[in-house]
């Protein structure tokens, strides 16, 4: 197993460069705007200038992840069909479901990288400056609950759109199912709802790649 994953990592060791990339991007942007509101209060001037200079990296950035996750899931499974990667190791008895274990632990990783640092920074970040009526216990990790399972579910698209014929198609129509959670979190916000409705999708995502992946044609 551990081969399989480090096999996985080495063949798309870009999408790792780029979460850690986008990660730091992020850290940067959510200091430089604490920084700009509490210097905004101290002095006085509104804050505005700050939100949208973090709405104008923050949402590009967002649309990238979203690109990013979908194009992880559907390069894997592209990249196994045209080089029949899963028929090879299929010689060196290795079962199917290994391999795709393997494939989903190594996107699970590319999350974590994403995610941890950010969520690491946010909660340092909430604790020295925000004044505590405006958080509560967990909120920081309510978000990237939301957050982690929001980059799981468009990772589960792409294994889904991947496995067609084609890779621009696939990837431009799993980008656009990826698109419909975001209005929900604006509508149900990061609590229950939201949770159940996107672990819900996911396992029912991972039966069905389970299934085509065992039973397709190699």
């Amino acid at each position: 197993m551990f081969t399989l994953i480090k096999r996985e990592i080495r063949d798309h060791i870009v999408y790792f460069i780029g979460a850690a990339v986008l990660s730091a991007i992020f850290i940067i942007v959510s200091i430089f705007v604490i920084n700009q509101i509490g210097s905004s209060q101290r002095s006085g001037y509104s804050d505005v200038d700050s939100g949208m200079f973090s709405v104008g990296v923050g949402v590009p950035t967002v649309a990238i992840v979203i690109i990013g996750f979908c194009g992880l899931g559907t390069s894997q499974m592209y990249l196994d069909r045209t080089r029949k990667i899963s028929a090879f190791l299929s010689t060196l008895a290795v079962s199917r479901g290994r391999i795709l274990l393997a494939r989903i632990i190594t996107g699970i990783l590319v999350i974590l990288i994403l995610l941890v640092p950010l969520t690491i920074t946010a909660a340092t970040l909430l604790r020295l400056y925000a004044p505590p009526v405006l958080i509560y216990h967990g909120m920081v990790f309510e978000i990237f609950t939301v957050a982690f399972l929001m980059a799981f579910s468009c990772y589960c698209i792409g294994l889904q759109t991947g496995w067609n014929s084609g890779k621009v198609a696939p990837t431009l129509g799993g980008i656009a199912l990826a698109c419909i959670f975001i209005p929900l979190i604006l509508i149900k916000g990061f609590g229950l709802q939201i949770v159940v409705i996107l672990v819900l999708f996911i396992i029912a995502s991972l039966i069905r790649i389970r299934h085509t992946f065992l039973t397709t044609s190699l």
